[in-house]
Formats: C-alpha cells, structure tokens, sequence
C-alpha cells in the first residue's frame, strides 16, 4: 500500500510539474485575478505545491493567504477540496471565485439534496476546479465515500490551527485529516493560518509531514495599525468609545464578551445616532446574515460582535476596530485587529481594558475540564459496550449525556484515547436509514440483472414500511448477509441518484476497535486525567500570558511579532500606546459581595435534595459549576438551571468558589459516579 501511494503521488508531481510552472503562475495571476505581482510569501508558497511539496503557510489575517490555493487550483489537473470553519466564509470565497470566472462551489447543510447532487455532477464531470466543505463534512461516510472515486489534486486547510492541541481554537474533529487526505489519497495539503506559535507550527507540520523547508512565514507587522490599551472601568467605557468613534469615522468593529452585551451596547450606540448592530451567535442564521451583508455593503458603520463574528470577513475600509473587554487570547486579538486596514491605510485598534471580567475567561476553561470520575465512566462503558468482536459502537451524543463530559471535550478524549492505542477508528454508519419509493418495486427491479436485483431484493427483505417511508434493519442486515455499510450506502446513493427513490439515513455511528490490553482503568484515567489538568494550566497560563502583554513595557508591534515567531518586528514601532508613552495598568473596578454562608448552604442542600430525588449526585465540581453558572451535559439532563443559586457566584473566580465551598464544608467526597448516573 506505502508503495503504491508513494507510486501515484510521484505520478501526480509529474503532472503537477508538467501543468504548473512559475511564468504560468505569473500569467495567471493577471489573466485570473487582475493583479500585476504576488504578495510576499504568495508565490514561495505557489512554488512548493509547483514541486510537488505540501506545505504551510502562516501570514497575518488579510495578507492574502486564500490566493495561494486558488489560483494554483487552476491549474492543477484534479480538483482541490478546501476545508473551511464557517459556512459564511465558504460561500463569500465561493462568490469571490464565480466573480473572476472560476468554477467553485460548496457543499453545505444548507442546500437542499437537489442543489447538492448538481454540485457533485459538476465535481464528477470535471467542470469545478474547487470545492469548498466544512471538516464535519469530511466525517460524513456518505460524503466522503462519494469523493473517493473523484480524482484530487490538492487539500486545503483553512484556519489549520484548529489541528493543533496546543493552538486557541483547538478543535478534535481536525486531528482527523491526516488520516482522511491518506484515505482519500490526496498527493498534498496546503495549511493555512494567521496564527501559530513557534509550537503550533511544529505540531501542524509533524501532522501532514511537512518539511522545515516548506513552511513559509511572513512578516506578523502590520505599519498601518496603531494599537493602544487603555484602562477603564465599565461605566467609563461607553463614553469613551463614543468619542473614539466620533474621532475615528468609517467601518468599526466593537468586540464584546457577552450576547446579551452586544445587543444592550448596539442600542446604545444607535440611541446615540450611530449606524450600528448586533451580532452573534444567539441570533437566527438570517439575522445575522442580515446583519453582515448590510456592514459589507456599508449601510450600517459598526458591528457589536462577540468573536462569532469576523471570520472570513475581508472588508478593506475598517478604520477602527475595539474590544471592550479583554479578549479571550492573544492569538483571538491578533485575529480580530487583522481585520482592520486591510486597504494598507491607517487603522486603529483599542483594547479598553480591566481585570473585571478575567473570572469568566478562566471559569469557562475550568467548567470543560472533564471529571476524572466521568473519564471513568467512559472507560468503564467502552468495557462494558465493546463486543466478542473487540468492536465499540457509539452515538456521541449519547455518550455526552450518559458521561456528563461536553460534547466537543468527549471528541477530544476519543481522539487521546486513539492516539494512545486503546481505540482505533474502523468505520461509522448511520444506525437509521430510510427510504422511499419513487417508482413500483417491480419496476425498480427490471433495471438490473438477476444478480444485483438478489441484492436489492436483500435490502428490501430486512426493511419494514412504516407508511410512506421504509425503515431498513441495519444491524440485522449488516449480521445476516454480505451486506455491509459501504455496499448498503453504494446500492442506495446509486438509486436515490437515479430517482427511483429518496434516501435518508440518521443517528451518526462511529466504530471502533478496542484494544483491550491497554484499557488498564486506573493507568489510564490517570494519563487521561494529567493530560486534561496539564491542558486546562496551559489554558489559565494563556491567560496570564495575555496579561502580561496588554501590561508589558515593551512596544505592543514588537510583543506581538515575537509572540508569533517572526524575528523582524520593530524594537519601537512609535504607533502604539506603549511607544506613546502610556503602558497600562490594568486593575478590578468592581466589588461583588458573597452571598450569605447559609443561602450557599441552602443552594448547596436543595441541589444535593434534587440530584438524588432523580437517583443520582453531584461532585465537588459540579457544585462549583452550578454556583459559577456553567452548564454541562447533567446539568440540561436534570434542569439545574432553573433552580435557586444557579450561577449566582459567577462573578467570583472558579477556585475562589471551590475554596468558599471547601470553608463551609460542602465540597463533600466525590461519591461512586455509577454509569447513566454521572
């Protein structure tokens, strides 16, 4: 297998080398794009996927990384798939190419089966040079059974951070493209990000094999932004950014912590006759749409935005972007100034800053922690569940509620527990699927030859109709025939395609193989529980580490080129408040005072009353959770929420918490956590 993929990916740098050559590059650029010259970086990293290498490209937001794909893709002689974080930015980059000509497209949970299947004939047929997917796509077996049998020349990663544990927005399902671009026997992958430390960057090019050599990195500075830090106490704040605004007309950005915050400031903002709204993630997908198109088209003037906001968002002419409290890292704030300025003029960036407010960056990270008695939990029905076969099948979501650990925190201890060898990812399949006929049975029928007609008329066999729809016996069919999920979904796309009827499948499953002589229980909820406990310290040192910076004497320009490892920042860049003369001193303005011993010991009563009323019980940690306002799986199960004390101490810090609970005597001894009652 290593021989023939070493075999086909030569094949294809010989193809690559024969369609791509620097002039052509040259040529393109103009013919394709309109532009005279490349950007720094561009064309170094064009060249390396010229040569057959993969590579990563790490360039500061609004330097043009999206170029290095896009234009190469045109001429590469398969199609380039790009994996892209947000549905938003997959269609603005799809608008864009359709613009210059170029035949891209998405496929997305937005479209209907119609619009998706007219995209796929497109891909089959050649016609698109570029598809755009988000990476659950690339989980979807359906999916990425279709793709297999679609010759790719290249994989585009955006926003390829994520891939990285050890990077801001670290997400599990990211880990898994190395193995999907080996399965789909993809030749190269182009990494892209505006944001890597000098850590990261190893740990995404170790990933895909990516060389020293072709890891291409330009210069962080930005002349244009002029960044300033500028202490204030809440109440202080509206005032000010009204007359920084005021000061500073043109397209504005203001970042905020909170929801309900972006909608209370945006009417503030408006009161004051400003053209501004609201945006995040609590609106429906048409407001906020709603919202973005009429900032881009520059009918409002300024955006109220919690970090939903501002990703893919490449508008030339905002003058001013601020964030009213701290942002959540240094790596959020480099990402979220990056969008101003893109037009090279002058821009200005403010942090208007204070330590109120810290408590809810580092309780977030505390409350995602996973318990140690619910990664016992866990393993204990990996035990339980794994077959004679030493084969485990799950329902993530299932398994989330059962355990009572997040969803996006369980992803990430089977991605652990796969990278230490106790599970290895076989297969997932749909536990439902249905369908419907279009046309007879009978007539369905004559359009094979008797064998495959003994096939279908398997399916049918082990398939019960449920009026318009039939529900197909998936386990039973999979045990009791050659049938398997690869053959069964082959058969049915091939059908629901032709129009002889219409295909649904539901409730994701994923297989696994477990390794039962490294399920040693208490070894491993250790390993497991260290790698946590070391995950959520580097997570509170991020946070200090952005203190410090906002606070440093040393020019912002540079502190924040050595923080991303480029060496060629200014030493005094003279457009920043520290170069002014002004380094910051943050400070708490708020006073918040405990609530009484005895109305914690009330809440802490009544929670424990109603946990074991629904036959289970609480941790010491979900104590302090409840009291700081953040929810979990249990939490939703047993509707904590709507009790008494919830979240009533969330202005204090997490392990303030803890040791107030610790003085009164409530933490208590974490009981047996018995599996389904977590």
């Amino acid at each position: 297998m290593q021989n023939d993929t070493e075999s086909n990916r030569s094949e294809h740098k010989d193809a690559t080398d024969a369609a791509l050559s620097p002039s052509q590059l040259h040529t393109s650029l103009s013919q394709h794009f309109g532009f005279s010259s490349f950007r720094p970086g561009q064309f170094e990293v064009m060249a390396k996927l010229c040569a057959g290498h993969s590579a990563l490209a790490i360039f500061p937001t609004g330097s043009g990384k999206s170029l290095c794909y896009q234009l190469p893709a045109l001429l590469l002689p398969h199609l380039t798939i790009v994996v892209s974080p947000l549905l938003a930015l997959m269609q603005d980059q799809v608008d864009f190419l359709r613009s210059k000509g170029i035949q891209a497209a998405s496929i997305d949970s937005s479209q209907s089966r119609a619009e998706q299947q007219m995209i796929q004939a497109h891909v089959e047929s050649g016609e698109l040079k570029i598809l755009m997917v988000s990476v659950e796509r690339l989980k979807n077996e359906r999916f990425r059974q279709w793709i297999s049998h679609v010759q790719t020349s290249l994989l585009v990663i955006d926003e390829a951070h994520c891939i990285s544990e050890w990077g801001h927005n670290f997400r599990p399902d990211y880990q898994k493209l190395p193995h999907y671009q080996n399965q789909l026997n993809i030749p190269q992958v182009l990494l892209l990000t505006a944001t890597a430390t000098r850590k990261v960057q190893h740990d995404m090019a170790a990933r895909f094999n990516i060389m020293q050599d072709h890891i291409v990195q330009t210069g962080f500075y930005r002349p244009n932004l002029d960044l300033s830090v500028v202490p204030l106490a809440q109440e202080q704040k509206l005032n000010y950014l009204l007359k920084a605004l005021g000061k500073k007309p043109g397209a504005a950005i203001v970042y905020v912590s909170l929801q309900q915050q972006a909608e209370t400031l945006a009417k503030q903002l408006q009161a004051a006759g400003l053209k501004a709204r609201a945006y995040h993630a609590g609106l429906d997908d048409q407001t906020r749409q709603a919202a973005q198109a009429a900032f881009m088209q520059d009918e409002i003037d300024i955006v109220v935005a919690t970090i939903a906001f501002g990703m893919g968002v490449d508008k030339g002419n905002i003058r001013f972007v601020a964030h009213y409290e701290l942002p959540k890292s240094i790596e959020n704030y480099a990402q979220e100034i990056g969008r101003a300025g893109r037009d090279g003029k002058p821009a200005y960036c403010v942090v208007l800053g204070s330590l109120d407010g810290v408590e809810t960056l580092e309780n977030f990270i505390f409350g995602d922690t996973p318990e140690r008695r619910n990664i016992a939990s866990l393993l204990r029905l990996i035990a339980q569940e794994c077959d004679e076969n030493n084969q485990w099948s799950v329902v993530e979501t299932r398994l989330s509620a059962e355990t009572d650990i997040k969803l996006l925190v369980l992803k990430t201890l089977l991605v652990q527990l796969e990278l230490q060898g106790v599970l290895t990812a076989q297969f997932a399949y749909y536990a439902q699927m249905r369908f419907k006929l279009m046309i007879g049975k009978k007539q369905l029928l004559e359009h094979f030859d008797v064998r495959r007609q003994a096939i279908i008329e398997t399916v049918f066999a082990f398939s019960e109709s449920k009026r318009e729809w039939t529900n197909i016996d998936v386990d039973t069919l999979f045990r009791q025939s050659d049938i398997d999920n690869s053959k069964l979904l082959t058969i049915m796309e091939y059908l629901h395609q032709k129009g002889w009827l219409e295909f649904d499948t539901k409730v994701l499953t994923q297989v696994y193989r477990v390794d039962k002589s490294k399920l040693r229980q208490e070894e491993l909820i250790n390993s497991l529980s260290d790698y946590f406990s070391a995950k959520e310290q580097s997570e509170i040192k991020r946070i200090d580490t952005m203190l410090r910076f906002f606070m440093s004497s040393r020019c912002l320009s540079q502190n924040l080129c050595d923080y991303f490892n480029d060496k060629h920042g200014p030493v005094q860049c003279g457009h920043c408040s520290v170069c002014r003369g002004k380094v910051a001193k943050l400070q708490s303005y708020k006073t918040t005072a405990w609530p009484s011993d005895d109305q914690i010991r009330e809440w802490i009563f009544n929670l424990n009353k109603h946990l074991a009323q629904g036959g289970s019980s609480g941790s010491a940690r979900l104590r302090v959770r409840f009291l700081s306002g953040l929810t979990t799986p249990k939490m939703n199960r047993f509707k904590l929420k709507q009790m008494p004390g919830y979240a009533h101490c969330e202005a204090f810090r997490f392990r303030d918490i803890e040791e107030k609970l610790n003085q009164l005597g409530l933490l208590g001894i974490d009981e047996p956590n018995e599996v389904g009652h977590s």
